[in-house]
């Protein structure tokens, strides 16, 4: 008898073994399902605060901004009374310690603003001594929000934000950028660098992430329907497996987004004012294919949807910006993040 019970107590001990593979085998892998929050004039109210968290998103990026008046001006100003309180030091603070309220994560995400539309990814100054105060300004606005990161228990922090020539042309000043940074900050770090030059940055090595700001074109077609989207991503999914595996460091999109318009995705990274006509559904299919073709790679760790306002009245079916508040493209946002939930 002593014999059938042990045979009966193993068999029971495998079956339960079996269930329990069977189960995390099952089990979604934890993404990064983020949102881009604008900064606030004022202080964030609960209200605010519950219509970001019914996203379902468990990340929330926060982006402090420093200004530069011109690309030849090298004197960065940030933490200034001028902007809003949500860009600024105590902003962040507070907003942080909102959103821990609904228990969400944060990346905080410092940022250069360029007065006349200058993209930050071709910064270039002409002399070694404009360099230089730039690059003390740029370390002072990275240490102070890296700082706070710390101190807020913040999980993940971004050094920077397409700045391509700058990382390229000042490699020593990056290194020790980031050597500075894990000196005071103890969670994770990457960097955002845009959809046409992440495979070529030289600071993955020393980072946590790949960071992508991911606005590939996708098709030509003013309007292309779910097998055209799909067959788009096609070559822009290999590429970022191949820098994956080459240096051995999960992907973020530290940014993604798609405006409601004709040829969203001949250009997703156009914020002009005019457009050719509204065109709700392709932002909503854009999402649903980014959703479905990305967020089960292994390489892929999640990403930040661009971008979403304080306000319960933000974007609506009028609306052609990116965000896709009260529109089609909410609903996809919101069933998808909240099926990691279930």
């Amino acid at each position: 008898m002593q014999w059938k019970s042990a045979l009966l107590i193993i068999q029971i001990f495998l079956m339960v073994g079996l269930l329990t593979a069977s189960c995390q085998t099952n089990q979604r892998s934890p993404k990064m399902n983020g949102i881009s929050l604008v900064a606030s004039r004022d202080s964030i109210l609960d209200t605010e605060v519950n219509y970001v968290a019914e996203t379902e998103a468990n990340y929330i990026a926060l982006m402090p901004f420093g200004f530069l008046p011109d690309s030849q001006e090298p004197q960065l100003k940030f933490n200034i009374n001028r902007q809003w309180f949500g860009e600024r030091k105590e902003g962040i603070e507070h907003t942080v310690s909102k959103l821990r309220e609904r228990n969400l994560n944060i990346m905080v995400k410092p940022q250069i603003w360029l007065r006349n539309g200058t993209f930050t990814g071709d910064l270039e100054f002409e002399t070694e001594e404009d360099w230089k105060q730039f690059e003390d300004s740029y370390a002072e606005f990275i240490l102070l929000y890296a700082e706070i990161s710390e101190e807020l228990d913040v999980e993940l922090f971004c050094i920077g934000t397409e700045l391509f020539n700058f990382v390229s042309n000042r490699p020593d000043f990056w290194k020790n950028l980031i050597s500075e940074v894990r000196k005071i900050y103890s969670g994770q770090i990457t960097y955002a660098e845009n959809w046409d030059k992440f495979d070529q940055t030289t600071i993955w090595d020393d980072l946590d992430y790949i960071g992508v700001d991911a606005y590939f074109p996708i098709s030509d077609e003013a309007s292309p329907d779910i097998d055209q989207i799909k067959e788009g991503w096609e070559p822009h999914l290999s590429s970022l497996e191949s820098a994956s595996d080459k240096f051995e460091k999960q992907i973020i999109f530290t940014e993604f987004g798609y405006r409601s318009i004709d040829h969203a995705l001949k250009t997703p990274w156009n914020s002009e004012r005019e457009h050719p006509g509204l065109n709700l559904n392709l932002q909503s299919n854009a999402y649903q294919v980014l959703f479905e073709q990305v967020w089960s790679k292994e390489w892929f760790a999640g990403g930040f949807l661009w971008k979403w306002h304080q306000g319960t009245n933000s974007g609506g079916l009028e609306n052609s910006r990116f965000t896709p508040q009260n529109k089609p493209a909410e609903k996809e946002l919101k069933s998808f993040y909240g099926s990691f939930r279930n």
